[in-house]
């Protein structure tokens, strides 16, 4: 397993000083010219490049870097410059920070954007729709995939869906069902590689102990959770907790020995997407002992798990 030291240029999550100020300022000042002025561009989707990467991922850094220590493995295995559908474990409670994080990662170890899939409620809420289009995130539909895969792009889905964000604490790393493997049908249609990722350090940010299914229909949640932290803390309870990371991207699985006819065969579907959780599964046993403990204060380590929790 490789080291997660990052590499690149300077600004973009790579090795190296940030620019001087001076040069931070002038970048700043011109983003913001160009926001005035409308000299941007934004795709078909609402993807906002420069966006993403003067406002969106330096936002994110300090928490990838500095809260969650995010270790990432297996980088190469990314397609450099072709299309690809990245398949992960879901976790992270209330927000979906296993995204966020695995978006910066894909940016600045393997150098590439990720248009990540995501649930209808996101679109059905005004100004977190806006935001999520600008970062490059876009419905979770069939169609959509598929038209950015043929575009060549690197596409990123969660097939546990709120199965896997509202599991509870006791149950943490165990994957849930994959559904009817829509995610494999798009590939074979596109031709293109899968690539699992295991997430390590999600689970532990929010520990689910329950739930107030009273507040789930109020506020048109799937669910609002209990943790140790939240609601007795009010706001403060949202507070990730500095758990450790690990993310890790597996061998391709080749979709391209298939015709595209063959997307239509339920059988293979299934066999494949139980192939793809399975080894996802595997990955998430093996990482979390390769990551060791969550949680490292001074010269102690904590893992909830020991202690029965």
């Amino acid at each position: 397993m490789g080291s997660a030291e990052p590499s690149g240029p300077p600004g973009t999550g790579g090795a190296g000083p940030w620019p001087p100020g001076e040069e931070r300022l002038a970048e700043l000042l011109g983003f913001l010219r160009r926001r005035l002025t409308g000299e941007y561009e934004v795709d078909e989707f609402g993807f906002d490049p420069e966006f993403s990467d003067s406002v969106l991922l330096p936002l994110l850094r300090p928490l990838y870097r500095h809260w969650f220590r995010v270790e990432v493995l297996g980088a190469e295995h990314v397609p450099a410059d072709s299309g690809a559908l990245v398949v992960a474990n879901h976790a992270g409670g209330m927000l979906p920070l296993d995204a966020l994080m695995l978006q910066v990662a894909l940016h600045d170890e393997a150098g590439r954007h990720v248009r990540l899939l995501g649930a209808d409620l996101v679109y059905r809420l005004p100004l977190l729709n806006h935001l999520a289009r600008k970062g490059g995130h876009t419905l979770a539909c069939p169609e959509d995939a598929a038209r950015l895969l043929a575009k060549g792009e690197l596409v990123g889905v969660f097939p546990e869906g709120y199965k896997g964000i509202g599991k509870p604490f006791s149950e943490r790393y165990r994957l849930q069902r994959f559904g009817r493997g829509g995610f494999i049908v798009t590939a074979i249609r596109a031709q293109v590689p899968i690539i699992p990722c295991a997430i390590v350090g999600a689970e532990e940010i929010y520990p689910k102990l329950g739930e107030i299914p009273v507040l789930d229909r109020l506020l048109g949640l799937p669910y609002v959770p209990v943790t140790p932290f939240f609601p007795w803390f009010g706001l403060l309870g949202l507070v990730p907790l500095p758990s450790k990371w690990a993310i890790e991207f597996g061998e391709p699985i080749r979709t391209d020995e298939y015709d595209v006819a063959d997307a239509e065969d339920q059988f293979l579907v299934l066999d494949l997407t139980d192939r793809v959780r399975e080894t996802i599964q595997h990955r998430l046993e093996a990482l979390r002992a390769h990551r060791g403990p969550a949680f490292r204060f001074g010269p102690f380590a904590v893992e909830f798990g020991r202690f029965g929790c």
